[in-house]
């Protein structure tokens, strides 16, 4: 069995690398002819950096940006990361490109096929076509962006609407630096968002309301410089753009993600605004969700249903990101000097208080983010020294609490002991846990239930 992956951005990469991984042959078709050096995305959040730490990547990718612990929003609210319950206790600021490359390279490494310069034009039963191409396929995931072509050819609507237009985009450096790592403000008529990328260059967000143009309108740097200075105060001395570009944030969502063997991840499936930086974050999450499904069909093991669950599991978070980030973004338009006043005031108080702090931090980042029956498992430290996440990497689920793995389950399952003085291991209590690939709990029991649990979850023993 095989699958084409519509798209070799961040989503399609994980996704391609993890059915490579899997021994699943796996296309990746591409518009672009060459890789792209520049990104909207600039931030990895904690939860991504855990999924890349279980595939031997988050390291890397860390060493390539700047972590930001405190989160700076308007004048007075400050979201603070640092006591996340994580390996990776911060936000990560790097250019997407970044993450494409590292991906690509492991997706390549492990045997996925790369098709550049293909243009999509239909999706029938067993196929993908490209004009007169044909890429057979038995399940095909549309992972190619706002504008999918999977979406339109399996006639998936998207609904949703424009929330700003004409936001300006601009690669640049400045003299100055900003004294908080991330600078972000809005006065009523003007935001920015200013945000390094660790190698001289900033990223900048800027929206102006009394300059409402389209998309392919002509940017120069003196109007991103000129907003910047009203929203900030300041414009840091800004020079030498090296990228300018405009566009509209939308908010939309798919009404399913899986159409028989179709299914949409990341940009393909739900937009919103990039307040928050959860753009690239939820596709990649999708794509971690996705992808040990899809191998589990493949090699004949799946429970019945399991590809229903993608639907059912990611579905709800992308409804909770359009919340949470347009939420943001309109905070930042309030246009009274009172209303912007009031949520300064309000917001200041609100994250003072412990509880609301560690369920925005958690909103945010991705830690806090569970699914119905399957929260997601910190890591551990194990008895043989590594950790739970490294062995995550194998692609299988582990099971934690047994020593031994149980008869027929050892092309599919792995076996750890917690260590048992690990502050951050669990309270096992001759009790197991089951941890999904996907760094996801699937079960929690004791050893009399364990055999019902391992056949529900990982189908009937070798």
């Amino acid at each position: 069995m095989s699958t084409v992956v519509v798209g070799a951005g961040p989503t399609g990469l994980l996704l391609a690398g993890d059915l490579a991984a899997a021994g699943v042959e796996v296309t990746v078709l591409e518009r672009r002819t060459t890789d792209s050096n520049l990104t909207r995305a600039f931030g990895v959040h904690a939860r991504t950096l855990e999924q890349l730490d279980a595939r031997g990547l988050a390291d890397e990718l860390v060493a390539t940006g700047t972590p930001v612990s405190k989160v700076r929003l308007f004048n007075r609210l400050r979201v603070d990361l640092g006591a996340l319950p994580s390996r990776f206790p911060f936000l990560l600021i790097t250019p997407q490109y970044h993450v494409e490359r590292l991906l690509q390279r492991r997706a390549l490494e492990l045997g996925a096929r790369i098709v550049r310069g293909v243009t999509v034009t239909g999706v029938e039963p067993g196929a993908v076509l490209a004009g007169e191409d044909r890429f057979e396929a038995d399940h095909v995931v549309g992972a190619d962006g706002v504008h999918s072509a999977v979406r339109a050819a399996i006639g998936m609507p998207f609904p949703g609407r424009a929330v700003l237009r004409s936001i300006m985009l601009a690669d640049v450096r400045l003299t100055e630096a900003p004294d908080d790592v991330l600078a972000v403000n809005s006065v009523g008529d003007a935001f920015a968002f200013v945000a390094p990328f660790g190698d001289g260059w900033f990223r900048v967000f800027a929206w102006d309301r009394r300059a409402q143009r389209p998309d392919d309108a002509p940017l120069d740097l003196a109007e991103v410089r000129e907003v910047t200075r009203r929203a900030l105060g300041t414009d840091f001395g800004m020079r030498e753009a090296r990228w300018l570009s405009r566009f509209h944030s939308d908010e939309r969502q798919v009404p399913r993600y899986r159409e028989g063997d179709v299914f949409l991840a990341g940009d393909a499936a739900h937009v919103h605004s990039p307040a928050g930086g959860q753009g690239m974050n939820t596709g990649l999450q999708d794509a971690a969700n996705l992808g040990w499904k899809l191998a589990a069909v493949t090699k004949g093991w799946a429970p019945e249903g399991l590809l229903d669950t993608y639907h059912g599991e990611r579905h709800p978070v992308g409804e909770l990101v359009l919340r949470s980030s347009g939420g943001l973004v309109r905070l930042a338009m309030l246009h009274s000097r009172a209303a912007r006043a009031g949520r300064d005031l309000l917001g200041g108080a609100l994250l003072h208080v412990p509880t609301i702090m560690r369920r925005a931090a958690g909103t945010v980042s991705g830690i806090g983010i569970d699914y119905p029956d399957a929260p997601r498992q910190p890591d551990v430290v194990l008895s043989s020294g590594s950790r739970l996440y490294e062995l995550l990497r194998a692609g299988r689920h582990v099971l934690l609490g047994g020593g031994t793995t149980p008869s027929g389950y050892d092309d599919r399952l792995l076996s750890a002991v917690p260590r048992g003085d690990a502050p951050s291991g669990p309270d096992m209590n001759d009790r197991f846990v089951l941890v999904r690939p996907d760094g996801h709990t699937a079960w929690t029991g004791t050893e009399r239930d364990l055999p019902v649990a391992l056949r529900h979850h990982l189908g009937a023993p070798r």
